[in-house]
């Protein structure tokens, strides 16, 4: 792999060892770069750490974290200690259980990392995790000290490899009842609902990344070229939000129906389509068999 591994260790199912190395699997360095300037002068701009007390700045190696206590002083922690923190784990995946993958709430997610094997002795054991991954539509919950901070990772099957996909911790993770609280129960039309699915339906694929386009960097991009080239800035208008009055006309609209629904409009060409069949085939009987038409009597 072109890219630098960013970790080195070992993955460790119970006796099972398998060396590996992580890969990071997203990236933002092809994204646009913009950088803090002076409007005046047109410098750019440096990030200074200042004493808040003194407005002195301070040297890079009088730079420490520290820890606030309630009377508003400072523990400081040196590098060390935080090292010290750190349990011994650095080195290993270590797989706690498994799960089955339709199972993952996607909630917890944080970063995904590509695992590849390390070498050529564990190729074999890593090729045996995937596939037993793979068959058994599992994925394995380990946890392991990475970046300094002990993390739990989600490994699964992924192509010719493993996937490694570091987890929030469940105190990290608002509550879903506590933020859809406020949303209230609310009775759908049925004719909106029905046009909500046909949208849903006309509307169908399948996931590919490669269609997802990124409207702001090419947005901003092009913002900077006209910049540069002198070019007059247009602001884009934002859409206007749909009013509850005119919900039912705008789901119409996206469905391509003008005054009926799908449903309506199918049951309606069904009894067309059946009259005209009707007709015809009176129309093909023999003149004996035709009901002969319904005469008044007179009064």
């Amino acid at each position: 792999m072109a890219a630098r591994a960013i970790w080195k260790g070992v993955i460790k199912i119970a006796e099972i060892v398998c060396p590996v190395s992580m890969y990071t699997a997203a990236s933002q360095s092809e994204r646009i770069a913009l950088h803090m300037v002076n409007r005046s002068s047109g410098h750019r701009l440096k990030r200074l750490y200042v004493d808040e007390k003194t407005n002195k700045p301070v040297d890079f190696e009088n730079q420490v974290k520290g820890y606030e206590t309630s009377d508003g002083k400072y523990v400081v922690l040196e590098p060390e200690d935080i090292a010290a923190a750190v349990p011994n784990s650095d080195k290993a995946l270590t797989v706690d259980r498994f799960i089955a993958c339709n199972r993952i709430e996607p909630t917890y997610f944080d970063k995904p990392y590509y695992l590849l094997p390390s070498s050529d002795i564990g190729n074999e054991t890593f090729v045996l995790i995937r596939e037993a991954l793979r068959n058994q539509k599992a994925a394995a919950i380990a946890h392991a000290v990475l970046f300094r901070r002990l993390r739990p990772v989600l490994i699964r099957a992924h192509h010719k490899g493993l996937i490694a996909t570091t987890l929030n911790f469940d105190y990290e993770v608002r509550s879903a009842s506590d933020a859809f609280k406020e949303i209230t129960k609310r009775k759908i039309d049925p004719e909106m609902l029905e046009l909500a699915k046909h949208i849903l339906k006309t509307k169908s694929g399948k996931f590919d990344p490669s269609k997802f386009n990124d409207r702001y960097e090419k947005a901003l991009t092009e913002m900077v070229q006209a910049k540069i080239s002198g070019k007059k800035i247009v602001p884009l208008r934002p859409p206007k939000i749909t009013k509850t009055n005119d919900l039912l006309e705008a789901l119409r609209l996206s469905a391509g129906v003008k005054g009926d629904s799908p449903k309506r409009r199918a049951t309606t060409k069904s009894k067309a389509t059946a009259t005209k069949a009707k007709v015809a085939k009176r129309a093909r009987a023999p003149a004996s068999k035709r009901e002969a038409p319904v005469r008044r009597r007179a009064s």
